[in-house]
């Protein structure tokens, strides 16, 4: 957990619900109810966060949710909206309209705020899915950089306003039309933790690689540090081997051969696109969990967004934040309730009689929790653990 001072973890975790937008506070009330079901010990609380707070109050993530966070041991996000300035700023309530106020993603803030540096983003075959996704055998875990790259956030709208007019001016001339910048920053620090946390999730996976994804030879620097880290920390862990790879080479090789990847590290951008393929190739966003985590606490939440299409219709797919729940839970100490969840959602699918629509099929939100709680809650020998889902195939080369 994120706090100022010395104190022991809590025995019972303190844990935040973040609701947010459109289909999110649906989906966390399904995580939490199987949660509870299965078991797992919090003090729970709810804050506010997400898109109705940037049109009322003109911030997404308020100071008092941050303070709330920094009370708490993990928090459980469900989806937020985010829009481009122009439009962001278009839905402010009208007294808000004339102050310079400027959206930045909620999502982002919390990372950075909280100095959540590590996304955690596991994409695996599940039983009975197999012609959702483009085949092969597929067990990644993506360690992607969060607080830094081009998510930090420092652009210009113009190139006059920031140090490249004069080289833009000198290549191109003075009249070329609107030219934005965007900067990319990768810090020798940031580089050297995040690589840690991959080589760290190697060992406990018993990888024997990590693929690091990056474009060293386009961007020399900024990629040469991250590479340069990397071969740093590889050096301590003499067991795994260091790949480094293109990101787009890397992109084409996982649809083709994608048992080829275990462990993946990469900065943030490159690691926010390689997980969404990863998540593709095992069956898509309803089933794809992320964690957010520092050196103590954490915000866990499903990949997919807000989803406003859906909000109310009750067709939204649960399973994704069901199994950030699960990753929550391992986090704070509770490592057999995740395993009891996480088996659940294996016998469910395994069995093929529940699916919402985006996995095929015609049921809902509710009825795929309410399928989930019935395999936590029978004898079934899958929760239990005495029999496992079906295994992915054993040749997976990682």
């Amino acid at each position: 957990m994120l706090r100022t001072n010395t104190q022991e973890p809590r025995a019972t975790p303190r844990v935040a619900a973040l609701g947010g937008d459109g289909i999110g506070p649906e989906v966390v009330a399904s995580a939490r109810h199987v949660l509870d079901r299965a078991g797992f010990a919090a003090q729970w609380i709810e804050l506010p966060i997400g898109w109705e707070l940037w049109k009322a109050e003109g911030d997404a993530l308020p100071a008092r949710t941050l303070e709330g966070l920094r009370s708490c041991d993990a928090a459980l996000l469900g989806a937020i909206t985010s829009k481009p300035e122009r439009e962001a700023a278009a839905e402010l309530a009208p007294a808000l309209r004339d102050r310079g106020l400027v959206y930045r993603s909620a999502v982002v803030r919390l990372r950075q705020e909280l100095d959540l540096y590590a996304c955690l983003r596991p994409a695996r075959t599940w039983p009975g899915l197999g012609e959702l996704g483009l085949g092969g055998r597929v067990n990644i875990l993506t360690v992607r950089e969060n607080t830094e790259g081009l998510y930090i956030g420092l652009e210009f709208a113009s190139l006059a306003e920031s140090p490249l007019s004069a080289w833009h001016a000198e290549r191109y001339g003075p009249d070329d039309g609107r030219v934005a910048a965007s900067v990319r920053v990768t810090s020798e620090r940031a580089s050297l933790r995040i690589a840690r946390r991959a080589f760290d999730a190697a060992r406990e996976r018993g990888a024997r690689r990590v693929t690091l994804l990056e474009k060293p030879n386009i961007l020399r620097q900024s990629g040469g540090v991250m590479v340069e880290c990397a071969r740093r920390v590889a050096a301590s862990f003499p067991e795994i081997e260091l790949e480094v790879e293109n990101i787009d080479a890397a992109c084409m090789h996982a649809v083709m051969h994608p048992s080829r990847y275990g462990v993946v590290l990469a900065e943030n951008l490159f690691g926010d696109i390689f997980s969404d393929l990863a998540a593709g190739l095992t069956g898509g966003p309803g089933l794809a969990a992320s964690a957010n985590v520092g050196d103590f606490f954490g915000v866990f939440e499903p990949v997919h967004g807000s989803a406003p299409d859906l909000a109310g219709s009750g067709r939204a797919n649960p399973i994704a934040t069901i199994l950030a729940g699960a990753m929550m839970a391992r986090h704070v100490g509770q490592g057999q309730i995740a395993d009891r969840i996480e088996n659940a959602v294996g016998a469910v699918l395994a069995t093929g009689g529940v699916r919402t629509p985006d996995l095929g099929g015609t049921n809902g939100t509710v009825e795929m929790t309410e399928a989930i709680v019935h395999a936590l809650e029978s004898d079934s020998a899958y929760v239990s653990g005495e029999l496992k889902p079906p295994k992915l195939e054993e040749a997976i080369d990682v």
